[in-house]
């Protein structure tokens, strides 16, 4: 099986990729993790892209494409599930490519749909404690009184990225270079779109039951063949 997760930021990818993982014994491939660990191990492509990600440049994308292939290669058995590739429609159609010379295909693309202004609470929502470094987020994990830590009382600060101003220029990229990839899947019939400004465990099992009718699909395309 290979899923990808689709989402602007704060739509809730990271966390919904790692349950799905644990719950379907998923390989989560994440690609930002995968190249900071080859950078971390001194590996062959981790010596290509350590200065490229120094200086804030995009890695190209045949060698992320390469470090995809080459997990799927390792794999006796089970699906994978991509997140935070592809991002736009050039990696899109390598990654199809790539999968087709492994006899692979793309199963299901999940969709994580939130509104915008609910995404702006949620990523200028996060906080953190510059004496005990205690995370609080919008809206699940709010301190007790409003811009105060729990633990010590300490004023709560916001990180840069996380200032309103970047999260509308971050969302701004991800509509003009991400957003075409949900007509693309669309059209290829993969795609399943989930509201997910819910609590997330609805949004987990929205994702669960749009993978487990991947089957029932199948099935039903088999006998419309047949007949």
């Amino acid at each position: 099986m290979v899923l990808i997760l689709l989402g602007a930021p704060g739509s809730g990818k990271g966390t919904q990729a790692n349950r799905l993982a644990q719950k379907l014994g998923l390989r989560h491939l994440s690609t930002g993790d995968m190249l900071r660990r080859h950078v971390k191990d001194g590996t062959e492509i981790g010596k290509k892209v350590e200065s490229t990600m120094k200086s804030g440049q995009l890695v190209p994308d045949e060698l992320i494409v390469k470090m995809i292939a080459d997990q799927i290669e390792s794999m006796s058995s089970g699906g994978v599930m991509l997140d935070g590739f592809p991002r736009n429609l050039s990696q899109a159609d390598k990654l199809d490519e790539m999968f087709s010379d492994h006899g692979l295909n793309v199963d299901r693309v999940l969709f994580l749909s939130v509104d915008e202004d609910e995404l702006i609470k949620r990523l200028s929502g996060r906080f953190y404690c510059p004496k005990c470094d205690a995370g609080y987020n919008y809206p699940m994990h709010l301190p007790k009184s409003e811009g105060v830590c729990d633990n010590d009382g300490e004023k709560l600060l916001r990180r840069p990225d996380d200032e309103e101003s970047i999260v509308r220029d971050r969302l701004e990229v991800y509509r003009t270079q991400t957003s075409p990839l949900e007509d693309y899947y669309r059209k290829q019939g993969k795609l399943v779109e989930i509201r997910a400004n819910i609590h997330p465990d609805k949004v987990t099992e929205a994702m669960l039951k749009a993978i487990m009718d991947i089957g029932q699909t199948d099935l039903k395309q088999a006998g419309n063949a047949k007949a």
